[in-house]
């Protein structure tokens, strides 16, 4: 493994995946942990699956100015939203749990994370509890989100929660989001890289003001600049 600058670990890992796994007790595709069960009508999915080509690294990996990493955060945002939280990892399994500060409720490993996004809200989907009244859908890579936003998100969903209700984009409407079960179908009918937006936005979903949502991490220049904020909100 190689470790760049601002926290960055390389793809290049010289066989530490294997290592890692080897001293793993990792057994099947869904890794409990010792957390609450409480929410089963509200569970929240942190889509963290992808290999980030563009970033050169796991991006999910990625150590935060104020400790802990890019991940790490995105469960903490995923529980102001629901204490049942679930992360859907692939690329770079198991390391970027083992680089992972908090722990959701349970794990769940997308073994077909090549074949795009669609796949690893599919796999999450399949992997929650009947008593589910819907979905908050979250990414990995969007940590400035504000925290009241996703205040705001909760608490639509546990009021209406047969309507779907999703973060604005301006004219578009994308995760963080909350998806009905009666939207589940048409997740399921997805392909390769298409998102949740897809059936949000065809289905009207209600939108959200959301501040952070523009401000997300695919390429090493979107880090250093989010990496720079964080780091502001951290002193």
């Amino acid at each position: 493994m190689v470790h760049g600058g601002s926290g960055v670990v390389r793809l290049h890992d010289g066989g530490i995946l294997a290592k890692i796994a080897a001293f793993s007790s990792f057994r099947g595709r869904i890794i409990n942990a010792n957390h609450s069960s409480k929410d089963p009508q509200f569970p929240a999915l942190v889509l963290a699956a992808g290999q980030a080509r563009r970033m050169g690294c796991y991006k999910q990996a990625l150590k935060l100015p104020g400790g802990g990493s890019l991940l790490g955060h995105a469960i903490g945002q995923a529980r102001q939203l629901s204490a049942q939280t679930w992360v859907v990892a692939g690329a770079g399994f198991p390391l970027v749990r083992f680089r992972c500060n908090r722990q959701p409720a349970r794990w769940v490993v997308n073994e077909r994370w090549r074949e795009g996004l669609s796949t690893s809200l599919i796999a999450g989907l399949q992997a929650l509890s009947p008593a589910a009244l819907g979905v908050f859908v979250l990414l990995a890579d969007q940590p400035l989100l504000d925290t009241e936003g996703l205040r705001r998100l909760s608490a639509k969903a546990r009021r209406t929660p047969e309507v779907p209700w999703a973060a604005s984009y301006g004219k578009r409407v994308g995760v963080p989001a909350w998806i009905p079960k009666s939207l589940w179908g048409d997740l399921f009918l997805l392909k390769g890289d298409a998102g949740a937006g897809v059936v949000l936005n065809r289905a009207g979903a209600g939108p959200v003001e959301i501040a952070g949502v523009q401000q997300d991490v695919d390429t090493p220049q979107d880090w250093q600049q989010v990496r720079g904020q964080l780091a502001e909100q951290a002193r």
